[in-house]
């Protein structure tokens, strides 16, 4: 008996460690996100305080600017315009956003991981070389060369990459299946952690020199 009743709650303690374990599926037709707070009687959900549904506008759901060019004046020749819930509040809930992404003369957007979000990239302008890399411990890369009008999709979690591989400004717009994915730069998250990981620990696990390791940390 006392068996059975230990397998009882067992089960139901991991039943619900499994419900809580991801957003749960919204309730309602939107939760606008506030982005004051004072507002005491506001509904926290998902991470974002709700704006009162009678005080919603159309304009809750309009993000206008994408037509921008972003600046890739920089090491890496590119420039990310996230239109993620922290930009867009209509997106709370919804479990999705998107990104214009400009890429100068062979300008990249580095090997990065979107944690929380599967990514699909169309090419607008340009030609992007572009590829991932499975898990453990096959590290499998597919890569492939796209033109306007093309699509490609990154699977969550995956270490990803794009490279303008043209003479001429690149322009792609990316679909993700989270209201705020996140993005992991490999490159600046190794070397440029605050504070920095210890170099020994980055000596070994890169098979480089001491000093390649602490001028790449310095770098970033």
């Amino acid at each position: 008996m006392r068996k059975a009743y230990l397998l009882t709650v067992a089960l139901f303690a991991l039943a619900f460690s499994l419900a809580s374990a991801s957003d749960p599926a919204p309730l309602q037709d939107f939760c606008v996100a506030l982005k004051d707070y004072s507002d005491k009687s506001a509904v926290f959900v998902n991470g974002k305080f709700c704006k009162d549904p009678k005080l919603v506008t159309a304009d809750d759901f309009y993000f206008s600017g994408l037509n921008i060019p972003g600046n890739t004046y920089n090491k890496v020749g590119s420039n990310v315009t996230n239109v993620n819930v922290d930009t867009f509040p209509g997106l709370n809930t919804l479990g999705i956003s998107l990104a214009r992404i400009d890429f100068a003369p062979y300008g990249q957007n580095p090997p990065h991981t979107h944690p929380r979000g599967t990514e699909i990239l169309v090419v607008l302008e340009g030609t992007l070389f572009v590829g991932f890399v499975t898990s453990n411990t096959d590290n499998r890369l597919f890569t492939k060369t796209l033109n306007k009008g093309d699509v490609f999709v990154f699977p969550v979690g995956l270490i990803h990459f794009q490279v303008n591989v043209g003479k001429t400004n690149a322009i792609a717009i990316s679909g993700l299946s989270s209201q705020n994915a996140g993005a992991i730069t490999i490159a600046n998250a190794v070397f440029g952690s605050n504070p920095p990981i210890n170099p020994d620990v980055l000596t070994k696990a890169f098979q480089l020199d001491k000093k390649v390791v602490k001028y790449l940390q310095k770098e970033f």
